[in-house]
């Protein structure tokens, strides 16, 4: 694949949702169907820099906000606890819909975002008009994540057993940007994006709490950090694998390896769902396929 087009939002907007001063950039007509868009680790608004005019020029309203921990997204309160857990994430997705007076959105995602996206869905069902989650049904229960892989899969996941270290914590530090771009580099091997594409998202790691939330999410996710007790009654609903009973279309990439046929999540999603499968794409499929992306978000407001 190309690279996409240095395209940049013309500004960004700030509000104060929940915990969090949100920045996020928003595109259509105030008054469009709202489709609210979120990102994942290690990405930022910028990948979906190329879905946004093409959705706004359809009359979407358009939300895409930097997550807790990117770009100029700012924690109120010093005292907040940078807290990566999977819950949170969703419950300041939520928030800012609140703040924004935004009832119900078409929500699509990737990677951190695809599950946040799913957890919206799922606990909050009467919020999510449509759902568009890449690589499909993400959301984690901590007990069945203690199990082992086999170990040509372990070796794709070396990243979070490094941020398990002080010396990952310590290295992630230092190398930030290096960091990263391996992990575009190995997530999207077929992705020729070039290093001014980077440079415009990896401007975002340079939030003061990055380190922490991403440090924090895979350390939960492994059971070596605890989540904050507040969150417990919605991560135990989220252990049980509740079902998403709103409208979904799943899409799977080079990515997704034996995944990608969606069988063993498709029983997860109740409602009128389809699943798609975009060969020669990588993980950060907003980016390196903007228009089938788009087409999932406007197709699934058919459904």
């Amino acid at each position: 694949m190309t690279a996409p087009s240095g395209g940049t939002f013309d500004s960004l907007k700030q509000i104060d949702a929940g915990v969090l001063n949100v920045g996020y950039a928003e595109a259509g007509p105030p008054n469009g169907p709202a489709v609210v868009l979120l990102h994942g680790w290690p990405y930022d608004i910028h990948a979906y820099v190329d879905v946004v005019p093409l959705l706004a020029a359809r009359g979407y309203r358009v939300i895409v906000p930097h997550l807790p921990g990117y770009g100029p997204t700012r924690f109120l309160s010093d005292d907040t606890v940078r807290n990566g857990e999977q819950a949170v994430v969703a419950v300041d997705a939520i928030a800012l819909m609140d703040a924004l007076k935004i009832q119900k959105a078409i929500v699509g995602g990737f990677d951190w975002g695809s599950r946040t996206a799913a957890i919206m869905a799922a606990l909050w069902p009467e919020r999510v008009k449509g759902l568009v989650a890449v690589s499909g049904y993400l959301i984690v229960n901590l007990q069945a994540n203690l199990q082992p892989l086999p170990p040509k899969a372990e070796l794709g996941w070396w990243y979070q057993y490094y941020f398990a270290t002080e010396r990952g914590v310590r290295g992630y530090t230092a190398n930030t940007h290096d960091f990263n771009k391996l992990i575009w580099q190995i997530a999207s091997p077929k992705w020729k994006f070039d290093d001014a594409t980077f440079d415009r998202t990896a401007a975002s790691f340079k939030n003061p709490d990055h380190v922490k939330i991403v440090i924090h999410n895979y350390r939960w996710r492994l059971s070596i950090a605890d989540g904050e007790a507040k969150y417990r009654d919605l991560e135990q609903k989220l252990f049980d694998r509740p079902r998403i009973s709103v409208p979904t279309i799943t899409i799977a990439s080079d990515f997704d390896g034996p995944a990608a046929d969606g069988k063993a999540y498709a029983n997860q999603f109740t409602g009128r769902n389809s699943h798609r499968v975009l060969d020669g794409i990588g993980h950060n499929v907003p980016q390196e396929d903007p228009q089938s992306f788009a087409k999932a978000i406007v197709d699934v407001d058919g459904y």
